[in-house]
């Protein structure tokens, strides 16, 4: 049993710099650009033929908001790759297309099945994200725990709740319920394991004469599991760090399949349906690399994310909330960039920068350089490697200001940059001083 003396429940504040850590490429253009292009070729074909319930449904969800909750796009995700999966089996397809009676229909033929592999690849990749992570949490969980009988009462009550969610999952499919029964299940599933954790936390419910006899539980350990999920507590600020990627990968998804399945129901083989492939080509191509990208990112993070952490760091944060410096993680071989846009001379240009050690001492590049209305660029202060420091300087000249923390010469080592920047612009002295010092 791990010692939890000294430690507190992680705080939004801890993650929001734990997280600076860790900052998201943004995605490519092309998410939003095509989702929008593929949404548009679904509005041409409905315009062809009046929506089906099922296609009208899917509108409606294409056109809404996507779920607030981390957790939930990627089960929404996963429920709508399985849809599309669905509808590319060749049973599926239009029966022209069954048919391959013609060159170019064998030739749409691969091309499906080639979107097929691509897809049932990246819900592997989230399968085993989701069952990976689900995992880490416990065992961390269980890391804490008595290491005797109780941490097995834990254990075994662990396994006989999940064989009876997934005894639940399969009398559902016997009975012949949809892709859409069984996500919905599944998420409600996955909400009763939230409660039951937070019963845990506050020993109430099935979980009180439980508790009860898990004497040496951590009180640390209850705390946490108790307020992790908390609308406004720490799991709120990965949702607000990481979400709005996963938001326009969820609504791609969506698209995606409306798209396939308004094809399906008005599919000529003509040419115009072969642009339409050709769109959905780049779509699948574009959301598998991009959701598959962003996965492989949530993984990093979660793994070295912890559940505790000591009571003085806790509080360092907490005191440094309201200091107004930030922490970025500059990757080796690029370079960060912060930029101000002065619109009066005089006015001053401060910073105050340091890199977070480790065992090794680190440096980073630092220059500011200036750029004119004519797109000149002067350098201001010269490329110099520093550990620390602190500056200002007096614009002369007004137009765009870039501090420059360059890391490009590092093969192998990020650097955890905590920095404040600052553009105070010029003082002026009120009219009434000015009148008196002349009188």
């Amino acid at each position: 049993m791990a010692s939890t003396e000294g430690l507190v429940p992680i705080t939004r504040t801890y993650l929001a710099s734990y997280y600076d850590k860790y900052p998201f490429a943004p995605l490519s253009e092309d998410v939003s650009r095509i989702s929008s292009e593929i949404r548009s070729c679904a509005n041409d074909l409905l315009n062809h033929l009046p929506p089906t319930q099922d296609e009208s449904l899917l509108v409606y969800e294409a056109d809404r908001q996507p779920p607030h909750k981390i957790d939930e796009n990627m089960w929404k995700n996963r429920e709508h790759i399985e849809e599309i999966l669905f509808l590319l089996e060749t049973s599926h397809w239009p029966a022209v297309l069954q048919h391959q009676s013609t060159p170019d229909d064998a030739e749409l033929a691969t091309v499906f099945e080639q979107l097929k592999d691509k897809l049932q690849n990246t819900l592997k990749i989230l399968e085993f994200f989701q069952d990976k992570n689900s995992d880490r949490v416990f065992n961390t969980v269980m890391t804490y725990m008595p290491q005797d009988f109780r941490g097995t009462l834990i254990r075994q009550q662990r396994e006989r709740s999940e064989r009876n969610k997934q005894a639940e999952v399969d009398a559902l499919l016997s009975s012949g319920g949809s892709i859409r029964d069984r996500y919905a299940l599944l998420w409600k599933q996955q909400m009763e394991r939230r409660r039951q954790l937070a019963q845990l936390g506050s020993a109430t419910g099935v979980y009180k004469t439980l508790v009860k006899y898990l004497v040496g539980v951590p009180q640390v350990l209850l705390d946490f599991i108790r307020q992790i999920n908390d609308d406004d507590g720490p799991m709120e600020e990965q949702r607000q760090r990481y979400g709005p990627p996963l938001y326009s990968l969820t609504t791609m998804v969506i698209c995606i399949r409306l798209f396939l399945l308004v094809l399906w129901g008005r599919f000529d083989a003509g040419n115009s349906t072969r642009q339409y492939v050709a769109v959905l080509e780049k779509a699948i191509d574009v959301y598998t690399t991009e959701f598959e990208r962003f996965i492989k990112f949530m993984g990093d993070v979660f793994a070295n994310s912890p559940f505790l952490v000591s009571a003085e760091v806790a509080g360092a944060l907490e005191a440094r909330e309201g200091d107004d410096y930030k922490e970025i993680s500059v990757p080796a071989g690029r370079t960060y960039e912060v930029s101000f846009t002065v619109e009066s001379v005089n006015s001053y240009i401060a910073w105050d920068f340091s890199l977070v050690q480790g065992k090794m001492n680190m440096d980073v590049g630092f220059s500011v350089e200036f750029t004119n209305s004519s797109g000149e660029k002067t350098l201001i202060l010269p490329h110099r490697r520093y550990e620390s420091d602190q500056g200002n300087f007096c614009t002369c000249m007004v137009g765009n200001y870039k501090l420059i923390w360059d890391n490009s010469y590092s093969t192998f080592f990020k650097k955890v940059l905590r920095y404040k920047v600052d553009c105070i612009p010029p003082v002026v002295e009120p009219l009434q001083s000015v009148t008196e010092a002349g009188g």
